[in-house]
């Protein structure tokens, strides 16, 4: 599903990634750890496309993203879903309007858009609040209606980033089991957290990065 060989990313001349190599299978449920400016969000970055490397191969889903063209591009994000510390939610649309307008953008049927919109906030539990606005939702419905979002076109992989980050222990503790189970149905999930407590509850397969290299794959959070 994702693989990294010697990937070398510098911003003004500052390495954020230093000769990456690591790859992910289909199906794998895998963190992402380690301190802040460690490297986590331009590796995300470079994993949906927003960023291109400056050295290595980066390959997602099958597909090089070195050599896309722009509407390649557009192609292949259809087939992530990307989960942000800060939601990224429409203030002015609806639950369901923000969820919708992912298939709007895929030339999915309205009908069908609702259909779709529906049952997945069902899978959230929230399909109670289907025409609520983000500033009417607690921080923990918020970030499960971005995760309804990345969730809604059924991605083969989703990548999220820090996506606890501004959540309560149980929410986080919540929001965790709920990707552990879109997980257990097929979907590839890498999550990027610097948070070591996270992780010891539940344990999986951790790369973890140190100052821009992976310094460690292996499960849990070392000692």
């Amino acid at each position: 599903m994702i693989l990294l060989e010697d990937v070398v990313k510098s911003y003004n001349g500052r390495p954020a990634l230093r000769g990456i190599t690591t790859s992910v299978e289909a199906g794998e449920f895998v963190f992402l750890t380690g301190a802040s400016g460690a490297g986590k969000s331009t590796l995300l970055r470079l994993l949906y496309r927003a960023e291109l490397p400056d050295q290595g191969r980066v390959r997602v889903a099958g597909s090089d993203l070195v050599g896309m063209s722009r509407h390649q591009v557009a192609l292949f994000r259809r087939r992530l879903g990307v989960v942000f510390q800060d939601f990224k939610l429409l203030r002015r649309r609806t639950v369901g309007e923000n969820i919708s307008f992912v298939l709007s953008l895929l030339n999915v049927s309205e009908r069908e858009q609702q259909r779709l919109v529906y049952l997945t906030l069902k899978q959230m539990g929230l399909q109670h609040r289907l025409g609520a606005y983000p500033d009417e939702l607690s921080g923990g419905e918020q970030q499960r209606v971005a995760v309804a979002r990345a969730l809604v076109c059924q991605p083969e992989l989703i990548l999220a980033d820090e996506p606890t980050g501004n959540l309560d222990p149980e929410r986080s503790h919540e929001l965790m089991e709920l990707l552990k189970q879109i997980n257990y149905q097929g979907t590839t999930v890498l999550v990027a957290t610097h948070d070591r407590s996270l992780i010891a509850s539940h344990p999986a397969r951790t790369l973890t990065l140190e100052r821009g290299r992976l310094v460690r794959d292996g499960w849990g959070v070392a000692p």
